[in-house]
């Protein structure tokens, strides 16, 4: 049932892109405009996050729960009837804000529920999995329901998943008691973060279609720069932060949200730019190119389940660090991708080395992430847990997509334009831009090992009371 509703968040941010083409053909909306049915739903679902995991704990998780679910239904509901450009962009705007609700609601029940180290280990390798496989399940859902049915039912298929997770809420989630007066919600740290989270995001989108040097990039990312250091300095000076400064102070939490954020990167180069190669150059169609990820899917969701287990004997410090390395592999060998590559040659075996690394990883970060908070900081937690994913992806967004860019355009200069021409200066793009991801991956190894502490987790003896179900 949480793993349902974490599903629903995740497929979102990819489900849309496969019927864009399709809604544009049906609204009549231009290609300028068409970024903005993905960038509204990061937008919100970005810049709100941290204050939609405090006001979770303000009101009860399983509330967040029910509300983000019907909410997000309605707001689905309302984009798949959608009749023109605006009202679909309102759809996807109140779809990020819900899921801003929604995300942490998740996870922190998560936490607060499973109170044993094992069972949390098991509960998070399948929290993990669902999110580093939603990306790849979203593109091959989104390509079926386009196809046979109608690009619509990409936002009505969100209807059929919050009936089914808020009728198992309502029946195995009972809420959970909470000693004491419940803090109050922080607003100026609430303006502030928002607002800088959002013009940091809105930066990154912009320069997918901007200059860097443009007011347009920089002028936005200077005011997130701005904005997200002063709610830094709000928050050691109010008496109810939004997020206070001991949830960010812990060392493997820090190192574990660092890892996310990088592992948001690199899954964004695997969907989209693989993606691009499967249909562009190996001629796959949308379902095809769906499918071509399940083995991926599958190799992370073992993966996961693997690392899980492993995790309160092992320790995070091993397995991260050794997560990001098999990525790294993974992101490597795609760098030798050429105009005659085959899936089965050559995509294939790296997809499966990026499964694994990244179930590798990803489940024990965001145990970690959550591991060790008071109960009353366990949905705020939570938020920074999906905040860092996000941002990896904005941040992903702009940088690989300007890598790309960069290194096609340096392929073309004094060659001579045509098919062939173009053809390989753009798998040169797509592979640039994977031996960069490998990069960080390699970064991301190192910066783990550094951070993250060896042995078990940090606990906290109110950090998760018993969920009574």
């Amino acid at each position: 049932m949480l793993g349902l509703s974490q599903l629903m968040v995740v497929l979102d941010s990819t489900i849309v892109n496969i019927a864009l083409p399709s809604a544009q053909g049906d609204l009549g909306f231009s290609n300028g405009d068409r970024q903005w049915i993905v960038t509204a739903y990061a937008l919100a679902f970005g810049a709100l996050l941290p204050l939609g995991g405090r006001v979770g704990d303000l009101i009860g998780r399983k509330n967040a729960l029910l509300i983000g679910l019907i909410g997000f239904a309605a707001a689905s509901a309302v984009g798949g009837a959608a009749q023109n450009f605006g009202l679909l962009v309102t759809a996807r705007t109140a779809q990020g804000l819900l899921g801003a609700l929604l995300a942490p609601a998740v996870l922190s029940l998560l936490t607060t529920t499973f109170t044993d180290a094992v069972e949390r280990a098991k509960a998070f390798g399948i929290y993990g999995a669902v999110s580093g496989a939603g990306g790849a399940l979203g593109l091959l859902l989104g390509g079926v329901l386009t196809e046979y049915l109608d690009w619509r039912w990409c936002m009505y298929v969100n209807i059929i998943f919050a009936v089914l997770a808020v009728a198992g809420s309502t029946l195995w989630l009972r809420p959970q008691r909470q000693d004491g007066a419940r803090p109050r919600l922080d607003v100026p740290g609430a303006i502030t973060v928002s607002a800088g989270l959002f013009a940091l995001v809105f930066g990154f989108a912009n320069a997918g279609s901007h200059a860097w040097g443009e007011v347009a990039v920089w002028g936005w990312l200077t005011a997130a720069a701005v904005l997200l250091a002063a709610f830094a300095a709000l928050q050691t000076r109010v008496a109810h932060p939004l997020i206070p400064p001991r949830v960010l102070t812990d060392r493997t939490r820090g190192g574990a949200l660092i890892s996310l954020l990088l592992f948001g990167i690199g899954s964004f180069a695997v969907f989209l730019f693989l993606t691009y190669f499967l249909q562009q150059n190996l001629g796959f169609s949308p379902i095809r190119s769906g499918i071509a990820f399940l083995p991926m899917i599958g190799a992370l969701v073992v993966a996961a389940g693997a690392a899980s287990g492993l995790l309160p004997r092992i320790g995070i410090r091993v397995l991260v660090p050794a997560g990001f390395l098999v990525g790294a592999a993974g992101m490597l060998w795609l760098t030798r991708l050429g105009a005659t590559s085959t899936y089965a040659g050559s995509v294939l075996g790296p997809l499966l080395v990026m499964g694994l690394g990244i179930g590798m990883a990803m489940a024990p970060s965001m145990t970690a992430g959550t591991s060790g908070v008071h109960a009353d900081d366990a949905g705020v937690a939570s938020a920074l847990v999906n905040t860092a994913q996000q941002v990896g992806g904005s941040v992903g967004t702009a940088v690989l997509s300007t890598i790309a860019t960069s290194a096609l355009t340096g392929y073309l200069s004094g060659r001579t334009p045509g098919p062939e021409a173009l053809a390989a200066a753009t798998i040169h793009s797509y592979t640039t831009t994977f031996a960069w991801v490998a990069g960080f991956f390699v970064a991301g190894a190192v910066i783990s090992g550094l951070l993250l502490r060896s042995g078990p987790l940090p606990s906290d003896p109110d950090a998760a009371p018993v969920a009574h179900m």
